[in-house]
């Protein structure tokens, strides 16, 4: 099935243009191509199930690194900071990766119909995690992808199709890992709704007292839930999103390293460079400029294909 799904993401990039991530014509669903090895790119990963028909993949989150490749899935339950790379691509099997935004409350909505509830995990699940992706799974993700050729069934057939996916993975082998994110009051939820809360503040001081209570947890125990469901402590989960804030306003808007640290919240622009390289692995100045060279390379290797195409 693997190959089948491959087979139709190798068609579809070939024959559309742009470059990675191609945006379908079916909402919430991506498609990511590498042609190469590429280096460790940060991001803000959202709810997503990240299946690779080829190729493979790893991505971090705090201090886990989770490997992902052909016949698995990386499913991401809850919005966190990560770094990922694609470990194992080239031109003749490029790494090719369908990736579906997962909505908590489709998936809610179907746990609350099943016959038998899922089973409920009995200490705090990782909200992040790999699964093997065959059977039922694999056929729906292949079915999905195939309405593309179909788009006046893509309205009717997509929301059918998304729900049994969700069933399928709360039903899997990491079905209480699942069914955890689900629970309309439960601990993970409650998270949630913190980190929903941190990720429109992240630049001012946070009290972690401020977020437990918000989470109706005490500080200990909503410390232990969110590393659980994150892989980070809730001022690791904030300092990374200031970085990479941080390094968006330097990439894309030309912000010196002085204005991107004070915009994302440092009162120190030394702190802030230290904290950087340590996360990067290299300074501000150096990241941005390397961050844009290699933008240059990838414009030019993209003109080089299309004039390729044309002669």
């Amino acid at each position: 099935m693997s190959d089948q799904l491959a087979e139709a993401l190798l068609r579809y990039t070939n024959t559309h243009p742009g470059e990675s991530p191609f945006m379908t014509p079916i909402d919430g669903v991506a498609i990511l191509r590498s042609d190469r090895p590429k280096p460790p790119t940060p991001m803000i990963s959202k709810p997503a199930l990240c299946i690779v028909a080829q190729g493979a993949k790893w991505a971090t989150f705090g201090g886990n690194k989770l490997v992902y490749q052909a016949g698995q899935a990386l499913l991401i339950g809850v919005e966190a900071p990560s770094i990922g790379r694609v470990v194992a691509a080239s031109p003749d099997a490029p790494c090719l990766v369908l990736a579906i935004e997962l909505d908590l409350a489709v998936m809610r909505s179907v746990a609350d119909e099943m016959a038998e509830p899922p089973p409920r995990a009995e200490t705090t699940s990782a909200g992040i995690f790999v699964t093997d992706f065959d059977g039922p799974l694999a056929d729906c993700a292949l079915r999905l992808v195939r309405l593309i050729d179909t788009p006046q069934a893509i309205p009717v057939l997509r929301p059918l199709i998304l729900r049994e996916i969700c069933y399928w993975l709360l039903t899997g082998a990491q079905g209480a890992d699942v069914a955890a994110l689900t629970l309309k009051n439960g601990p993970s939820q409650r998270i949630i709704d913190a980190i929903n809360w941190l990720r429109s503040r992240f630049r001012q001081t946070i009290r972690i007292e401020e977020l437990a209570e918000m989470a109706q947890m005490s500080p200990s125990a909503f410390h232990r839930h969110f590393k659980a469901l994150t892989s980070m402590t809730p001022l690791q989960y904030q300092k990374q999103l200031r970085l990479l804030e941080a390094r968006r306003l330097m990439i894309s808007y030309a912000a010196s390293v002085e204005t991107a640290s004070f915009e994302v919240g440092y009162e120190s622009a030394s702190q802030f460079s230290r904290e950087y390289a340590r996360m990067f692995g290299t300074s501000p100045r150096r990241d941005v400029t390397a961050m844009h060279r290699a933008l240059r390379v990838d414009e030019l290797e993209t003109a080089r294909a299309s004039a390729d195409g044309v002669h």
